[in-house]
C-alpha cells in the first residue's frame, strides 16, 4: 500500500502526528510505504509563509483575536465558507504532487489539507480514500469535509458535536492521536532522575515552554518556585534561546535542584521521569503526556483549540488549570501536598489509553483500501 500523509507547519503538533504514524507503518509494515508531505510549502512559498507566520503571530499576539477567528469559523458563516472556498482553489495546485505520487490511500494531519483533497474529489480528479486525522481534543467546523471517508478523532466526547457539524456518525473512530511509541514505554524513573543527577524520592516537577516560547512561564515558575516545598525542576525551554537564558539565570540563584535543557529529542524521558508536567495544552503535547502518564498543569491556553484540549484534561480529572498569582502557587501546593490526589490524576492518565492509535489507524487505513476485509482493530 502506498500512502500519502499530508500536513502543514503551523504549530509543530501535525507535523508530530504525522511523523509518528509513519514511523508506526515504517516499523511494522515494510511492504507499505507512506510519505509526509506538507501541502502548503507544496501549494506555495507565500501561501505557507502567510498560513505560518499568521497563525504564530495571532496565537501569541493577539489571542483574543486568534479565539474571535477560531469561533468565527467554527459556524456556518459567510466567513467559513469563503475558507472553504479558497481552499479547494488551492488544492488544484497539488494535482502534479498527487499525480507524481499516485497514493492508495491518503491521510490528512490538517485542516487546509483536508479542505483541499475533499473537492478535488467532488470533482472527480481523485477517487483515493481520505482519512482526517484532528489533532485535537475539541472538534472545530474546518476539519469536517464532504469527502472525508474516515475521521480519526483523540476521544469519544467529540463524537455528538460533529455529528451534529455534518460529520457521519459511522465514519468517526476514537482512536486517539498517534504519538511515537517511546511515549508509551514507561522507564525506571530512579535510574532517569539519577542520571540527570535529580535525587530520586523528591517530587519532580517538568516546565515546558512550549515551541513559540511563552513569556507568563517565567512569572508561573517563580510563585511555584517560592513555595516552601520539597521539590525539584527540570525545564524544557525548546529552541528559544531567550527563555533558555532567563531560566539560566533564575537557576543560578535557586538552592532547588534543577535540570535546564535549551533543545531535545528526548522528551520522553523527561516527562517519564517527573510527576506533574506544567505546560500549554498543545494536541501532541497533550497526547504524549498522557501516554507517559503524566498529569499536567496547563496554562496560557490560547483560545480555541488549546482551551478544548484543556476543558478536556480538566473534564476527566488528568489536568489542574494555572493562572498567575496567588492562585497558582496554591493550586500546586494542593497538588504536591496531596498524594493521593496526584496519583489519582495519573490513574485517570493511565485509563485514557490510546497506545493502539497507530495499529488502529493502519488497521484502518487497510480496511478502505481492500474492502473485502472483515476483521476488527
Amino acid at each position: 500500500m502506498k500512502i500519502l500523509i499530508l500536513s502543514a507547519a503551523t504549530g509543530g503538533g501535525h507535523l508530530r502526528a504525522a511523523r509518528a504514524i509513519q514511523s508506526y507503518i515504517r516499523e511494522n509494515d515494510p511492504d507499505s510505504t507512506v510519505e509526509v508531505v506538507d501541502a502548503l510549502k507544496c501549494v506555495g512559498t507565500l501561501l505557507d509563509k502567510t498560513c505560518c507566520d499568521g497563525y504564530r503571530f495571532l496565537a501569541t499576539k493577539t489571542p483574543k483575536i486568534f479565539g474571535q477567528l477560531y469561533r468565527a469559523t467554527n459556524e456556518e458563516s459567510p466567513l467559513n465558507a469563503l475558507m472553504t472556498h479558497f481552499s479547494g482553489l488551492f488544492g488544484l495546485r497539488l494535482i502534479p504532487m498527487l499525480r507524481e505520487q499516485n497514493p492508495d490511500l491518503i491521510l490528512s494531519t490538517h485542516p487546509f489539507a483536508t479542505e483541499m483533497i475533499s473537492p478535488l474529489k467532488e470533482k472527480g480528479v481523485l477517487s483515493t480514500p481520505l482519512i482526517c486525522l484532528m489533532t485535537d481534543y475539541g472538534p472545530h467546523r474546518a476539519w469536517i469535509a464532504p469527502r472525508v471517508d474516515a475521521y480519526v478523532v483523540s476521544n469519544e466526547d467529540m463524537i455528538p458535536e460533529m455529528v451534529e457539524m455534518g460529520a457521519p456518525r459511522d465514519k468517526i473512530y476514537p482512536f486517539g492521536i498517534p504519538v511515537e511509541d517511546v511515549f508509551f514505554d514507561q522507564k525506571d524513573k530512579t535510574a532517569l532522575l539519577e542520571e540527570m543527577q535529580l535525587e530520586p524520592g523528591v517530587p519532580t516537577i517538568l516546565f515546558m515552554a512550549g515551541s513559540f516560547g511563552v513569556s507568563g512561564i517565567m512569572r508561573i515558575y517563580r510563585e511555584i518556585d517560592a513555595l516552601d516545598l520539597r521539590f525539584q525542576i527540570i525545564v524544557i525551554t525548546g529552541r528559544n534561546e531567550k527563555l533558555y537564558e532567563a531560566f539560566r539565570e533564575e537557576l543560578a540563584h535557586s538552592a532547588r535542584r534543577a535540570k535546564l535543557i535549551f533543545f531535545t529529542n528526548e522528551v520522553e524521558k523527561y516527562m517519564h521521569a517527573a510527576d506533574l508536567l506544567v505546560t500549554k495544552p498543545g494536541g501532541l503535547t497533550v497526547s504524549e503526556a498522557l501516554a507517559c502518564n503524566i498529569p499536567l498543569a496547563v496554562f496560557d491556553a490560547i483560545p480555541g483549540q488549546e482551551e478544548d484540549n484543556a476543558d478536556f484534561l480538566l473534564s476527566h480529572n488528568m489536568a489542574v488549570r494555572l493562572h498567575a498569582g496567588e492562585r497558582c502557587g496554591t493550586t500546586i501546593r494542593t497538588l504536591l501536598e496531596d498524594n493521593l490526589r496526584l496519583e489519582n490524576m495519573r490513574s485517570s492518565c493511565e485509563r485514557f489509553d490510546k497506545s493502539q492509535s497507530g495499529e488502529n489507524i493502519f488497521w484502518l487505513m487497510r480496511r478502505l483500501t481492500e474492502p473485502e476485509r472483515k476483521d476488527a482493530p
